[in-house]
């Protein structure tokens, strides 16, 4: 868990890092800051292999974030590294192969447990299978297909803003809960 002087640290994973989880941070990142959250809560994605580290995101994603005011001009793809499991509180996969290779990567069950299908906070879907939760990659298809993506993370992040805005609560509470007893004990 994070303390009170360091932000709470989300991570968008997908295959490649150049369409679905990018989008996804994007999306966050402005919802995060819509909300007051963005000086509490980071949030940045990363790819399950290395195939397009380097590159920049996919012109497709680009123009649909571009759409509603979000821009991935600087992103640059990067592959999951092992240490993230214990830099951040809440790792989103985007289908159920990052999600299975994911958890199959854990070091130990605190570092699984953070580990989430993003459309698990889509209340139209958290109850099916983790099957049915997964964004289908729109790399193999064209603007339409990204157009889908967008509405299917567009769906979550409420869900996930509600989770982060409890769990960041339930920390600054307890900080403070600790900084009194330190205080009635001096």
């Amino acid at each position: 868990m994070n303390s009170s002087s360091s932000p709470y640290r989300i991570i968008a994973v997908c295959t490649g890092n150049i369409c679905r989880s990018p989008m996804a941070e994007r999306m966050l990142a402005a919802a995060l800051e819509a909300e007051g959250l963005a000086d509490e809560v980071r949030v940045d994605s990363a790819g399950t292999t290395g195939y397009e580290a380097g590159r920049p995101i996919d012109p497709r994603a680009a123009r649909r974030l571009a759409a509603t005011k979000l821009t991935a001009d600087q992103h640059i793809a990067r592959k999951w590294q092992a240490n993230w499991f214990r830099e951040r509180e809440l790792i989103l996969a985007l289908d159920i192969d990052h999600y299975a290779w994911l958890r199959e990567s854990a070091p130990d069950q605190e570092s699984m447990d953070k580990v989430r299908m993003l459309r698990s906070f889509d209340p139209a879907v958290a109850s099916r299978d983790l099957l049915d939760q997964g964004i289908e990659d729109p790399w193999y298809g064209g603007q339409a297909d990204f157009d889908v993506v967008w509405q299917e993370i567009h769906a979550a992040v409420p869900g996930i803003i509600a989770h982060v805005r409890s769990v960041v609560r339930q920390t600054a509470l307890l900080h403070q809960q600790n900084q009194q007893q330190v205080r009635s004990i001096s």
